[in-house]
């Protein structure tokens, strides 16, 4: 028989780095071309005029301008109006 317990494994002890998603830039805000708008996991935001969407899902701008936030066809987009 042993005489030393068994180490036992632990299935804690971490403490991952947030992935800093979110909104970066909101509504009314003042944006140039190929700033980033929303970081987000999937389409929770969908891109709309003057906004593309990279292959993990952030929105950036397209053009300068302004950005709105709205709803279209029961979907939240973003948009970017172009500065007058």
């Amino acid at each position: 028989m042993s005489h030393k317990k068994g180490q036992g494994s632990s299935r804690n002890g971490r403490d991952s780095n947030g992935q800093r998603r979110g909104v970066k830039r909101f509504g009314g805000q003042p944006v140039r071309a190929g700033n980033i708008l929303v970081r987000q996991v999937g389409t929770r935001i969908h891109p709309g005029k003057g906004v593309g969407c990279g292959k993990d899902y952030t929105l950036f701008a397209l053009i300068d301008g302004t950005v709105q936030y709205g709803t279209s066809k029961g979907k939240v987009t973003a948009r970017v109006e172009p500065a007058s």
